[in-house]
């Protein structure tokens, strides 16, 4: 064996085998050269992301804040909807490049994919008949409560010892609810004031229980190891924050003009500087 021969084809053979393994892709520089953000939101979760009956096009909070990422890029926002448990699936397995959907920050997704700095504290709240007796979370450990599938709502009924009852969408919890079949739902906290509002005129009065059920801070979720991605995510979102643009979003969608009448008073921050107990 001529072994200048042998040493020459080991280190083709080496090569040709480096080639052979994909280099991990820049995402920047993908949806840079490409022009497109894909995007994914809710299906139909209103007033996050919905169908407008209208136009048939995907419109809510999210729809909006994507589209001012997109736009702050200089590419075009391609809107994805999903399911809520497909939410992290969808950007891990790299079929979305971002998820904006009231994506709460949890150790296990976190584990998943990476998170932006939050823009948004949220808090899971429970809502029950107005004559039911209970005054607070501890009042339903062992209850029957309603929320969606796959959502921070259904963890936060399982971490207070309640039994979830799931649903694909809030509206279908919320019939739960309004047909006896479980004695409360829980999603968050603009969710739950909406149906309050609505009960005040047809249906089964509801009321909110005061005490939070978990509180909750929201991000976009992006894949793992792609900093750049990461630092332009986050860098757009205190651009947006700072120029009051977020807060125009939030009034369109969620302020004092609209049914859930809330005002935004956060601001985003690393997680770091937030003061929150992790959920798993």
């Amino acid at each position: 064996m001529n072994w200048k021969c042998l040493s020459l084809t080991v280190a083709f053979s080496g090569l040709a085998a480096a080639a052979a393994v994909p280099a991990h892709a820049d995402q920047l520089d993908t949806i840079m050269s490409s022009k497109i953000l894909r995007c994914a939101t809710f299906a139909d979760v209103p007033p996050f992301a919905s169908p407008d009956p209208k136009t048939r096009e995907m419109a809510g909070f999210d729809v909006d804040l994507c589209g001012a990422i997109a736009r702050e890029m200089g590419v075009k926002a391609e809107i994805k909807p999903v399911s809520v448990e497909a939410r992290v699936p969808e950007v891990k397995l790299g079929r979305v490049d971002i998820t904006v959907a009231n994506l709460a920050y949890t150790l296990s997704r976190a584990e998943q994919i990476q998170f932006s700095d939050p823009y948004y504290l949220a808090k899971e709240m429970l809502i029950v008949p107005a004559d039911d007796v209970g005054k607070n979370k501890a009042d339903y450990a062992g209850q029957r409560i309603a929320s969606t599938k796959g959502s921070t709502s259904e963890m936060s009924i399982k971490l207070n010892k309640s039994d979830p009852l799931t649903f694909q969408d809030t509206a279908s919890a919320y019939l739960a609810v309004q047909q006896g079949k479980a004695r409360g739902m829980v999603a968050n906290t603009m969710t739950t004031t909406k149906f309050v509002n609505e009960s005040k005129s047809r249906g089964k009065e509801m009321r909110m229980i005061e005490e939070p059920m978990l509180y909750q801070p929201i991000g976009i979720g992006m894949a793992k190891d792609q900093p750049a991605l990461t630092a332009k995510i986050n860098e757009i979102l205190h651009k947006l924050d700072g120029s009051g643009e977020i807060n125009k979003i939030w009034d369109k969608w969620l302020g004092q003009n609209t049914e859930y009448k809330m005002t935004r008073t956060d601001k985003v921050l690393p997680l770091s500087e937030l003061k929150f107990d992790p959920i798993p």
